[in-house]
């Protein structure tokens, strides 16, 4: 299904950004339309998710041009739709502001799985606004840490970078019994990779 939206209101979106961000305006209108085309072929999006997509490059880029304010990770899994959003979920709750957080897939769905959105609102963490949603380029390479799951060869490499790879199961088609199970190991290995990351305390 097609972007919902209307290209109409990407001029608002555009003159917007452009302000926050301090870019271009020319070149966030590449970035949105860009953006745009990944969102199309894999699901029903909106306006909505098309800024915070754009937002996401945006920040990735910022983090490209002037240098790292803070440790940024992104997860990555086939679907994005059940590993990786949980796995971003937990670092956004654990960390808050402290890290920059990302996450894609190599083959986009074209929903979150709800079974991973019921298993993370057991713990107390809301995943019923994600979306699916391809890595880019600009994301990875602005990321210091790159976690995969099941999908580690086709990330793009760039040195420097640290890349892990969790061997966890898929919870597509899985009953939430099986979730739960999924949730907390990422919730361990999310704990462990923050210590290292940010420190004590984490």
């Amino acid at each position: 299904m097609r972007y919902r939206g209307g290209y109409e209101r990407e001029a608002s979106l555009q003159h917007r950004l452009s302000e926050e961000f301090t870019v271009d305006p020319a070149e966030v209108a590449r970035l949105i339309e860009e953006t745009r085309l990944l969102l199309e072929g894999i699901g029903d999006h909106d306006e909505g998710h098309l800024e915070r997509f754009v937002r996401d490059r945006l920040d990735a880029r910022s983090i490209l041009g002037d240098g790292p304010a803070k440790p940024a990770v992104i997860f990555v899994c086939v679907h994005n739709a059940g590993r990786s959003q949980m796995s971003a979920a937990w670092a956004r709750h654990l960390a808050g502001d402290r890290l920059v957080v990302f996450a894609g897939g190599s083959d986009p769905g074209s929903e979150v799985n709800p079974q991973a959105v019921e298993a993370m609102a057991e713990v107390g963490i809301d995943i019923s606004e994600a979306f699916p949603k391809p890595f880019t380029d600009d994301i990875v390479e602005a990321s210091d840490v790159v976690v995969t799951m099941g999908c580690g060869d086709a990330c793009p490499y760039f040195p420097g970078k640290r890349y892990i790879d969790w061997e966890l199961p898929d919870p597509h088609g899985q009953p939430i019994e099986a979730v739960r199970v999924v949730r907390d190991e990422i919730g361990r290995n999310v704990e462990a990779l923050l210590e290292e990351m940010l420190g004590s305390g984490s």
